[in-house]
């Protein structure tokens, strides 16, 4: 390979150079410190695992999106995580097993074979936050509201909510008699919002599932669509708990820009729930997505009720306003006893302090220094950097 390509990186894959680098730090401490206060215990995962564990539960779609590779140890077939949720139903289902609520939370880097999207990196943060078995309402509200605190904290402006239901759907699908290759189709076209296709797709399914499905799209805005679904769908008990479900949300969280969304399946093979979806006015798509999935747990042979929430820490540190950066302040070489004193009185203090090793004369602003520690007489003094 040429030599003067040697630094190029893998399509959709980059660097987080320094001023990026601590945006993203601050807002990872920031975040796992709410999530804290709220009692969600911090959890590490590998990065790789059996792809048997890795993609039980998480559907098609989360294998396609996941490096897999043999490791040499074993022979056998591990993956590279795209996705932290699983392996944290994992450690919630097998190493944690308690019987009461869990809340755990997550940071760290996945891997996807291909970009979510034009601009998105193969290579998102994760950051997240899930609850453990409570199957309730009150734990899908909390963790909506715990969602909205972490945007709030990282100061991005929440244009909206999406909250939307996959019971309605799978209620819908079951009593059309849709086979799971259907539901799979059918799930792609709600997807799209291609109302023509769908058209098309319930052409023979008999009324009032046909109509009922040519609904779904429809049924979008703000609280009012809750009233046009309850008007357009069949009154089936699943869809009437669904409903009622999202009632209580929108009753618990007035302060909250909620909106419904009942074509939003995304997450199909994943969820079986409430879901939900944030956007912000400086992103073309969402910024976190969450929601309810509770037959993962039960893929790992423990069935256990799970809410959550992720977002691209990478995604959200670009959203975010950019702190401007402290300068640093140069100490002067060679060392002595009462500049290390110094220099410690000041890193105390929240001051960034660097010597000046010696032949760099005229580059230190660009190391981020603008000030300088002086010694007049006894004294230490700080003054502004001057450098041609």
């Amino acid at each position: 390979m040429n030599a003067k390509r040697r630094w190029l990186l893998p399509e959709a894959i980059e660097d987080l150079l320094p001023a990026e680098a601590r945006q993203v730090e601050a807002l990872r401490r920031r975040l796992l410190d709410e999530f804290a206060c709220s009692g969600y215990e911090l959890v590490a995962p590998p990065l790789l695992e059996y792809v048997e564990s890795l993609l039980t539960g998480s559907g098609r779609d989360m294998d396609l999106r996941t490096f897999k590779l043999v490791d040499q140890a074993s022979g056998r077939t591990v993956g590279v995580r795209a996705d932290i949720t699983p392996q944290v139903a994992r450690i919630d289902a097998h190493l944690l097993n308690r019987q009461g609520v869990a809340r755990l939370c997550y940071c760290g880097s996945v891997l996807h074979t291909l970009p979510a999207g034009l601009l998105a990196s193969r290579e998102p943060l994760q950051i997240g936050a899930e609850l453990y078995g409570h199957a309730g309402i009150e734990a899908d509200i909390e963790i909506v509201r715990l969602l909205a605190r972490a945007l709030a904290l990282a100061e991005i402006p929440t244009a909206r909510i999406d909250l939307g239901h996959i019971g309605i759907f799978r209620a819908l699908a079951v009593a059309a008699g849709f086979t799971a290759e259907a539901q799979e189709e059918l799930f792609a076209v709600l997807q799209a919002k291609d109302v023509s296709s769908l058209r098309e797709f319930v052409a023979g399914v008999a009324d009032p599932l046909r109509s009922a499905f040519l609904a779904l799209p429809d049924c979008y805005g703000g609280r009012e669509a809750l009233a046009e679904a309850a008007r357009r769908l069949p009154d089936q008990p699943e869809i009437r708990e669904a409903l009622d479900g999202l009632r209580r949300l929108a009753a618990e969280l007035p302060d909250l820009p909620l909106s419904f969304d009942f074509a939003d399946l995304r997450g199909y093979h994943y969820h079986s729930g409430v879901v939900f979806a944030a956007y912000s006015t400086g992103s073309p798509g969402a910024v976190a997505l969450g929601g309810r999935y509770d037959q993962v747990g039960r893929s790992f042979g423990r069935g256990r009720p799970a809410t959550g929430f992720s977002m691209d820490l990478r995604q959200i540190a670009r959203l975010a306003p950019q702190a401007v950066a402290k300068g640093a302040i140069l100490a002067p070489w060679p060392e002595d006893v009462s500049l290390h004193a110094e220099i410690e009185k000041l890193r105390s203090r929240g001051e960034t302090v660097m010597f000046a090793l010696p032949g760099h004369d005229g580059s230190w602003r660009e190391a981020g220094c603008d000030r300088v520690l002086a010694r007049r007489g006894t004294e230490w003094i700080i003054e502004t950097l001057k450098e041609d």
